[in-house]
């Protein structure tokens, strides 16, 4: 018996809520419009009364309740795909705006670098003659230079005999100078210019050529002159070290100005161009900027990390704070001139699509398909779709769109409190 009470009461139960649900959505009009002409009792809120009436089937009574009682409201024509939005419920869901403008942008390209040697401010110090190290003159790694101070002296007995040569071609000449033969005058003329070259070959300066002429001695040892002003960064020099010609003996550095390598990606690689300014900053020295320029781009992808190369060329300072094997942190800012732009987060990115909300006034808000072009420091450029001086949705939008979606999904029936959406045609 009680099985049977059961059973009843469960289908009775289902009975109602078929009828409510049929109630709701077909003949929901008639009703909604008998409680639409009770007036509220002073209990109930004004704002449950608005909530319960039917956005879809009631229209022109909600847009009402939805635009805070707006003369003239309910009249609006609203574009497909708009949605209506009380004052009330912007406050409540946060909704912002942007506007729509013309900027200044640029973009900004950071990346990290180490310091490097200018390979073009490189010497090696080597000798053309065999010989043996007779003196250091510069003894240590670090040491600072400058072009043609001497670096070391070298005895080379090839040397001495060259000289030796040179002399008696003098000797020669002057004794031949009256003969009246003139192959002779020419041959001895011949040989002093051959041991002339001969010792310039060996890197004989003409001062030190002009003093053997002057003083018909021959010099036991050369002596070695820096190349170029700089630091010692390599010595292989040894006093009493036996050296072979082409043997290199130091390398110099110019570190009056330095390389700095850094590494962009593939995407970035279009942006960079020659000569192009770059800010450098040093943990060593917190604060201080240094200013250098793209002198290069390599020409090869680096496959694993998928980044370009690109050297920045920098001055140093007088005390050389910019030293090889410092890492560095570089910013390239790249100047795109007066765009149209939106707040990046006024855009709704589907992948295949991108659309902003339009602020169109009196709580109504209008979505609108745009073309975008570069994003840069919170900004993305706008190509076609958007005029300045409009505004658009930045704060709540995704909101916005999923009422957007969900009112085309289910026909316009079901949105939320204190919005309403004219159908997508």
């Amino acid at each position: 018996m009680q099985r049977t009470r059961w059973i009843i009461a469960w289908s009775v139960m289902i009975v109602a809520v078929g009828a409510i649900f049929i109630v709701w959505y077909g003949g929901g009009t008639r009703l909604q419009e008998r409680l639409s002409d009770r007036p509220p009792s002073p209990r109930e809120p004004i704002a449950q009364a608005v909530g319960k009436e039917d956005h879809a089937g009631h229209e022109a009574a909600s847009t009402s309740a939805v635009q805070g009682g707006q003369p003239g409201a309910s009249e609006m024509k609203m574009a497909p795909g708009a949605v209506m939005v009380s004052s009330e419920r912007q406050q409540l869901i946060g909704l912002k705006t942007g506007l729509v403008e013309y900027r200044s942008i640029e973009r900004t390209i950071r990346t990290v670098g180490v310091v490097e040697f200018d390979e073009r401010r490189l010497a090696d110090v080597n000798i053309k003659i065999e010989g043996w190290i007779d003196s250091l003159l510069v003894n240590f790694t670090g040491e600072r230079v400058k072009k043609g101070q001497p670096l070391l002296t070298i005895y080379s007995p090839d040397l001495v005999s060259t000289q030796e040569e040179y002399l008696q071609a003098l000797r020669a000449r002057q004794t031949l100078s009256n003969s009246r033969f003139a192959d002779i005058v020419s041959g001895a003329e011949t040989l002093v210019h051959a041991s002339k070259r001969r010792l310039q070959y060996w890197d004989i300066s003409d001062e030190e050529i002009a003093d053997l002429e002057r003083t018909g001695t021959p010099r036991k040892s050369v002596t070695i002159d820096s190349p170029i002003t700089g630091v010692v960064i390599e010595k292989m020099a040894v006093r009493g070290k036996k050296v072979m010609p082409g043997e290199s003996l130091y390398k110099v550095a110019d570190l009056s100005t330095v390389w700095v390598q850094g590494e962009i990606y593939e995407y970035e690689v279009p942006l960079v161009k020659l000569g192009q300014a770059a800010n450098v900053t040093l943990a060593s020295y917190p604060g201080e900027v240094f200013h250098g320029k793209v002198s290069y781009i390599y020409p090869v992808l680096t496959e694993k990390t998928r980044t370009v190369k690109v050297r920045f060329e920098l001055p140093n300072t007088k005390d050389w704070k910019l030293k090889p094997q410092m890492y560095a942190n570089i910013e390239l800012k790249i100047p795109f001139g007066k765009r149209l732009v939106v707040p990046d987060e006024a855009i709704l990115d589907s992948g295949t699509q991108q659309l902003v909300f339009i602020d169109k006034g009196q709580g109504t808000f209008e979505p609108r398909d745009v073309k975008v072009g570069a994003r840069v420091e919170g900004y993305v450029e706008i190509l076609s779709g958007l005029s300045a001086g409009e505004r658009v949705v930045t704060s709540a939008n995704f909101l916005i769109d999923s009422e957007s979606q969900l009112k085309t999904a289910v026909g316009g029936k079901g949105s939320m409190p204190g919005m309403e959406m004219a159908p997508k045609k």
